[in-house]
């Protein structure tokens, strides 16, 4: 019964609430189909089915905004991460989702101040030198005051909404339960994954409702910025910090919606704040895998000197070090136009197994590239690239894995930020030089080095895992407990695979071989020589070099794609 799985009584109030927004806002077909309305009446909730009249005139996806405006911070953050998920939505619903904001008026700090007192370990005016009761920022999560330390340094002080947590978990709970019935009631959404992506929301707003886990993000990128002087992350003061209240440094800049103020006579340079401001992002993002997932005007302050400072890290998106790659890989293609580096990175990212034809999909991305061959780099807007790459996604019915949802979004605002800084800001001619020099990084002799042995390590690893298995296998075969499925569609391309690895395996035995072997006879003494070496010996080391290259560039191109080694 969906008010069991919900959390029974706890939730229903607030069920009853998003079913009449839903109703209010034109939906209440949904609400029916959902089979919302059947159990709340059963619950002994009534539901108002009228009054839907003056919303009927608007398009549905403006209702949809209005909608989670009206239902609060959960709904409100998921808009702002659909707003990047162009995979899943027609323009008109990304521009509205865009248009989403959680501005709601401040607390007065005597409701704050039983919370505060609990926080800090006394009263605000007693903590601090000074406490403003005005607060300088409110959203619908936390609000800021600014205050000082005794010290004398100048802080703001961030404090969690009262009540917020609970309110947000039982929306959580509700997008849960819903997410499955859409997906059970729509067969069409299941390719797009309702239940992950809830998942992948409740995790990120979690996290962000947690203010001292915001503080300890914040310090990460710091840490990562600690040799580029002109970018600036507030400093956290741990002793006044906890989950539902944070301390850091007051950054005293030029906001970054106040851009009329950044003048050649106040000493800025608008067009060096843009790249400086896309070169520290795509460094979060490409270089360091931990980033600002919502670098909007309002998180970003323009410092004398050109430098810039970026607050508010409840936020974040992580990439692990194989998305990196394939994210640089895919800006690449889009820079310079190469539709086969484009196509291989979306095949991989969407899976190959699903029923789709790769070949039409491949098709459609070298379409879209090919209507850029010509165009000067200055002209490519990388962001809006993104955008309109991810929409063929969509039209061949697939989706992004949800941790890509943060660096679509993270990617448009910059791009937005940059030519609100200066109209000839171009994210591709700033990009190309971070991603060539990245990707000659990736091949340098340490690097290369450094991936060979964990390919090493995980290699002796399984091997030593071996015999276990294959003990536990065949004594599961005795016991009769072996299932076997056979999808015969793949049986070449696994054959394929298997021959590729014991290729790869017998060359490392072939290296090892002559790396001992030579050893051996780099020990001899007499024998013809080569550059003061003994000859065979050296030549022994140049072939297990030869055979270690063509090793790691097997291995290389197989983790790209199954259909990439040759």
């Amino acid at each position: 019964m969906l008010l069991e799985t919900l959390g029974a009584a706890r939730d229903i109030g607030r069920l009853r609430e998003i079913a009449g927004v839903l109703i209010r806002h034109g939906f209440g077909d949904a609400v029916r189909r959902l089979g919302l309305a059947d159990r709340l009446e059963r619950a002994g909730q009534a539901l108002q089915w009228n009054g839907a009249a003056d919303l009927a005139r608007l398009s549905p996806p403006v209702q949809v905004r209005l909608a989670m405006e009206e239902l609060g911070p959960a709904f409100v953050k998921l808009g702002q991460i659909l707003a990047g998920r162009a995979d899943l939505f027609d323009p008109e619903w990304i521009s509205e989702f865009q248009r989403l904001h959680n501005q709601v008026p401040p607390l007065p700090l005597d409701t704050l101040r039983a919370q505060l007192r609990e926080d800090l370990g006394g009263e605000p005016e007693t903590v601090f030198a000074r406490f403003d009761t005005s607060p300088l920022a409110a959203a619908s999560i936390a609000q800021v005051h600014r205050a000082q330390l005794h010290d004398g340094t100048e802080v703001v002080v961030k404090i969690r909404r009262p009540g917020i947590r609970e309110v947000i978990e039982a929306d959580l709970r509700l997008l849960a339960r819903l997410a499955a019935i859409a997906e059970d009631e729509w067969p069409a959404l299941k390719p797009y994954q309702p239940r992950r992506l809830v998942q992948e929301f409740a995790r990120s707003l979690r996290r962000e409702l947690d203010l001292a886990a915001e503080c300890h993000n914040a310090e990460r990128i710091a840490a990562n910025f600690a040799a580029v002087p002109h970018v600036l992350i507030p400093r956290v003061h741990w002793a006044h910090t906890g989950e539902r209240v944070n301390t850091q440094d007051f950054v005293g800049g030029v906001p970054g919606d106040q851009l009329e103020q950044l003048t050649p006579e106040a000493g800025f340079d608008r067009r060096l704040l843009a790249q400086r401001g896309a070169q520290a992002v795509l460094k979060m993002i490409v270089e360091d895998g931990f980033f600002h997932a919502d670098p909007h005007p309002g998180n970003v302050f323009y410092l004398p000197g050109n430098g810039i400072a970026f607050i508010d890290f409840g936020m974040v998106g992580r990439l692990s070090e194989q998305r990196r790659e394939e994210l640089l890989l895919l800006l690449l293609g889009l820079v310079e136009r190469d539709p086969r580096a484009v196509a291989d990175v979306l095949l991989d990212w969407t899976g190959n197994g699903q029923d789709l034809a790769p070949e039409l999909l491949e098709a459609g991305i070298e379409a879209f590239v090919d209507q850029y061959h010509g165009t000067p780099l200055a002209q490519l807007k990388l962001g809006q690239m993104l955008v309109d790459v991810t929409s063929l996604l969509r039209d061949h019915h697939l989706a992004l894995p949800a941790d890509l949802a943060l660096l679509i979004k993270a990617f448009i605002s910059l791009e937005g930020m940059g030519r609100g800084l200066d109209p000839k800001f171009h994210m591709a001619t700033e990009a190309l030089p971070l991603l060539h020099q990245l990707v000659r990084a990736r091949y340098q002799p340490q690097a290369l080095a450094t991936r060979g042995w964990k390919t090493l390590r995980r290699a002796l690893a399984l091997a030593e895992q071996l015999p276990h298995d294959l003990s536990r296998l065949l004594r599961n075969a005795r016991r009769g407990r072996v299932n076997v499925g056979i999808d015969i569609a793949h049986l070449k391309r696994v054959g394929n695979q298997l021959d590729r690895a014991a290729n790869r395996l017998a060359m490392a035995l072939v290296i090892a071989a002559l790396i001992i072997g030579s050893s051996i006879v780099m020990t001899v003494q007499g024998g013809p020589t080569l550059f003061g070496l003994p000859a065979f010996g050296f030549l022994g080391f140049c072939g297990a070099v030869a055979g270690g290259l063509w090793l790691v560039r097997a291995i290389w191109r197989s983790s790209r794609g199954p259909d990439t080694e040759t």
